[in-house]
């Protein structure tokens, strides 16, 4: 669904995205992941047509981003990390806009759909400035589907909200994904990468270090870790496994032993903390 081969990007002497190369398949949920700057942004607006690069091909759904970018647009609902909806107006009276941007047919039936879907039936009139934050992503995620889109492009879907609406949101991207939609996702949360992506893309400096399923880049990095208290700070030490973990926290009484976790992988592979 989505291919990109050697993509490039500078902005004078720095290069956002070097020599990317990916791919993306159908009914897939794609994580980005990477700090602030690590050219998980650039990416993403060069596959959405917002920005151009400098060197390069990627395509969605077989349609070339630069030469066939209208076709591409068609393909693609985005949902971004911050909340563009016009508050001054209501929740029909923006689903209705964005129906009528994309020339929906029979528009008033697949708005009252998506409504329901996302369980806003009961919040159409309602003022956009008045819902919840969990709300008013719900009604992101509405809107960028009601094209029907092949591939949904979510960047930080949950950032801000509270446990329950996180949980909501991620029921939401697995319905999304089981109905064949392709979804390409960014979050610094690496417990929602562990549970929404089939396969993860671990972005540092504009390059991706490794791609592979949660599971099986939690296990390059280690099985445990072991935690050790110091003067200076906290020692964090990946092990093989159990035993060896159990040696390394040996002489140290206060050393916490744990299994290892996606963000611990995370850190090994790139050298990086998760957050900005």
């Amino acid at each position: 669904m989505i291919r990109i081969n050697e993509l490039t990007k500078k902005y004078g002497s720095r290069t956002a995205v070097d020599k990317l190369s990916a791919t993306v398949a159908q009914g897939e949920v794609f994580g980005l992941l990477g700090t602030n700057g690590a050219g998980k942004t650039t990416t993403i607006r060069i596959l959405t047509t917002m920005s151009r690069a400098d060197g390069g091909t990627a395509t969605v759904g077989g349609h070339d981003v630069v030469r066939e970018r209208h076709e591409v647009r068609k393909l693609i609902g985005t949902v971004p990390q911050e909340r563009n909806l016009d508050h001054e107006l209501t929740v029909i009276d923006n689903l209705e806009i964005q129906a009528r941007l994309y020339s929906l047919s029979h528009r008033r039936q697949r708005i009252d759909e998506c409504l329901e879907l996302f369980g806003l039936g009961n919040e159409r009139k309602s003022q956009v400035d008045k819902l919840s934050g969990g709300m008013q992503r719900r009604l992101l995620i509405a809107r960028a589907l009601l094209s029907r889109p092949q591939v949904l492009v979510l960047d930080e879907p949950t950032i801000g909200l509270d446990p329950q609406v996180r949980r909501d949101i991620w029921d939401t991207v697995t319905r999304i994904r089981n109905d064949g939609v392709t979804v390409l996702l960014t979050t610094h949360y690496m417990d929602e990468a562990g549970y929404l992506c089939d396969r993860i893309g671990l972005m540092k400096s504009g390059r991706l270090v490794m791609t592979d399923t949660p599971a099986n880049l939690q296990g390059l990095a280690g099985s445990y870790m072991v935690e050790i208290q110091r003067d200076s700070g906290i020692d964090r030490i990946l092990c093989r496994d159990r035993s060896e973990a159990e040696r390394t926290a040996d002489g140290h009484p206060d050393a916490l032993v744990r299994q290892a976790n996606l963000e611990d992988a995370f850190i090994a592979l790139t050298g990086q903390e998760s957050h900005a």
